[in-house]
């Protein structure tokens, strides 16, 4: 059997997330405890047991997701690794991504992934600015939208094509409410503000690149055991240096997931896509995309039992 893995991203963090993994295994544990050493914090009692809004700030969100993502695939590893085809993570979760094809060490990738988070809070708190899920059809290009918006009220882009009935925008925050207005007129079924901290993958985002970069240039990195659909353009990454600046393009640029899904499903239609992590979205998102293909989310002890069973079945 072969797999594809999808890395879940911010936004799918929750109380709780990867307890019962840490208890239950000890590969599990061990991961969690590496992130906690590698940013020097208690990443894990804050997913285990919050506070929520402290677990959804931006600077523990990041490492928290990846840690879970780390647990549930040092467990599973050893019983499927030898037949993933390829991964792809949706925004922080190509970090995940990475970590899982040994491009990056854990504790690097938390290090990355704790610095990037802190310089996405802090830009957004210097330049504030929304984001918005705009959900359903529309009768005008999203892209023609925000260029209205822009023009008359604030610099607004399109962020993340998750799905074709759903693409998150993001800008200054007049810039945003005009779109989601736009939008609205345009036949969106709904416009839903999204509490974050700032505007993501989009230009306003600039004064955080030369940190990441900074943060990215001082790890240790492997070229991807498997190849990485990166979420810029889609494309394979199968060197550490094009995965380098991919990830830095990725923090100004929008999150093209609809295309990597397209991608993936076409070059392996018979992979089953797990999901390694925290919840289903991209479960989800991958049925709604590419309805053929067969898809098991993989972030708790019964999602990990299982697939452990099917995987010893096929060997």
């Amino acid at each position: 059997m072969e797999y594809v893995l999808l890395l879940p991203g911010q936004g799918s963090q929750k109380v709780g997330m990867g307890k019962e993994l840490y208890e239950a295994f000890p590969a599990a544990r061990r991961a969690f405890q590496r992130v906690d050493d590698a940013v020097g914090a208690a990443i894990s009692t804050l997913a285990f047991e919050g506070p929520a809004d402290e677990l959804t700030r931006t600077l523990n969100a990041q490492p928290a997701l990846l840690a879970h993502s780390a647990a549930v695939w040092a467990v599973v590893r050893d019983a499927i690794g030898g037949n993933v085809r390829a991964a792809a993570g949706h925004s922080l979760g190509e970090f995940s991504a990475h970590h899982t094809a040994g491009t990056l060490s854990l504790e690097d990738a938390a290090r990355i992934v704790r610095r990037r988070g802190t310089l996405m809070y802090e830009t957004g708190v210097a330049r504030p600015g929304a984001m918005a899920a705009v959900l359903g059809g529309l009768a005008r290009p999203i892209e023609e939208i925000c260029a209205v918006a822009t023009a008359e009220r604030g610099l607004v882009v399109p962020a993340n094509y998750n799905s074709d009935e759903q693409v998150v925008i993001s800008g200054e925050v007049a810039g945003v409410e005009r779109a989601m207005e736009l939008a609205k007129e345009a036949g969106a079924k709904r416009c839903l503000p999204l509490p974050v901290s700032g505007a993501f993958h989009s230009p306003l985002m600039r004064p955080a690149v030369q940190g990441l970069a900074d943060a990215l240039h001082s790890a240790a990195w492997h070229d991807p055991a498997m190849p990485i659909v990166a979420n810029v353009n889609a494309e394979a990454v199968t060197t550490a240096t094009r995965a380098r600046t991919l990830l830095i393009e990725q923090l100004t640029a929008p999150v093209r997931w609809t295309k990597v899904m397209r991608e993936l499903s076409l070059r392996y239609p018979d992979a089953t896509f797990v999901e390694i992590g925290t919840g289903s979205v991209l479960s989800g998102l991958a049925r709604r995309i590419a309805p053929s293909v067969r898809t098991a989310a993989c972030g708790t002890v019964a999602d990990v039992e299982k697939l452990l069973e099917r995987a010893s079945h096929h060997v």
